[in-house]
């Protein structure tokens, strides 16, 4: 599975500012959820391996802005998973939507830029959520384990 490298990504411009932005609020977003979540889940490995990645891709993209002269979109105190987690199940649940909104996000970046290294960026990042959407499908005995088309918003 690809990491965000440190090398910078293009610039984003126009439009891909606010996808930039948008793939950044999810990565926040990802970050929180899955230190919700490490209460109610045994796969100690897979969850830090996610809350890893994400980590890095968040300070990856705000990198990123800042270089583009665009100051990052904070994080929200706390944010509202789709159901309470009260177990294991539920937990796999908001982790398989918080990867879900993440492929959506990276999505967004790619049809709203033409830059080589950026879509790039982009791509891997969709690639890795993806990755963990199905492994996390998976893990919960979700069917279909994979996804067609993670990132669009049907999904």
């Amino acid at each position: 599975m690809s990491q965000p490298s440190s090398a910078a990504a293009g610039k984003p411009t126009g439009d891909a500012v606010q996808a930039v932005q948008d793939a950044l609020a999810a990565e926040h977003a990802a970050v929180w959820t899955y230190g919700l979540v490490s209460a109610f889940i045994r796969q100690g490995d897979q969850t830090a391996e996610g809350a890893n990645a994400h980590r890095a891709r968040r300070d990856a993209t705000e990198r990123l802005l800042r270089d583009a002269s665009t100051e990052p979109v904070p994080p929200a105190a706390a944010y509202l998973p789709p159901a309470p987690v009260t177990d294991s199940g539920s937990a796999i649940a908001a982790l398989v939507a918080v990867e879900l909104d993440g492929c959506v996000a990276w999505r967004g970046v790619l049809e709203r830029t033409e830059d080589a290294d950026l879509r790039r960026s982009a791509l891997d990042a969709l690639t890795a959520s993806a990755v963990r959407v199905t492994r996390w499908r998976k893990t919960g005995g979700l069917s279909p384990v994979s996804l067609a088309m993670p990132g669009t918003a049907v999904g």
